[in-house]
């Protein structure tokens, strides 16, 4: 189901699927959806929800999975991945693609106030606090605490905003 607010800029260059299994795309005041973002309901039954004023660069690839929820106000620069959802692996008689998917690890959820850099992958069970600054480039798999500006392989707080 999809439910767009009337104020949100959708390029006609992105591309959004309708789910067949029920899951819900939300996208809220004021939100601007650029060309070439992809968001697919698939890998679980989980809501994508994106709040007021977010912006979705061109070439985010948004996979709903076990759940995406955007914040309001949220920045996510060029060409990022949201993949709430992880492909089941474990037997080897069986091909991964047949092995389906595993558990949740919660979705994904990016609070206010954020700013996601180009190039950026944000796996299931990715938390990232309100106001955190993630650099262009990095992989987050875990919690990001808030108003951190954060870069790095492993992914470390630099300083904090403001400070």
């Amino acid at each position: 189901m999809l439910d767009i607010h009337p104020t949100a800029r959708i390029s006609k260059l992105a591309d959004i699927e309708d789910s067949v299994r029920g899951t819900k795309l939300i996208v809220g005041p004021g939100v601007m959806i650029d060309a070439f973002v992809k968001i697919k309901p698939v890998g679980g039954l989980g809501d994508v929800t994106i709040a007021e004023g977010a912006q979705i660069n061109s070439g985010c690839v948004i996979y709903s999975g076990n759940g995406v929820r955007i914040g309001k106000n949220v920045l996510i620069a060029a060409n990022c991945t949201l993949a709430a959802t992880n492909h089941e692996f474990k037997r080897s008689d069986i091909p991964i693609v047949e092995q389906r998917f595993q558990p949740s690890r919660g979705g994904i959820v990016i609070e206010d106030d954020v700013w996601i850099g180009a190039g950026t992958v944000l796996l299931d069970g990715s938390i990232v606090r309100q106001g955190a600054v993630i650099a262009a480039g990095s992989l987050v798999r875990g919690e990001i605490e808030a108003y951190g500006i954060y870069a790095g392989h492993p992914l470390r707080l630099i300083r904090r905003r403001g400070a």
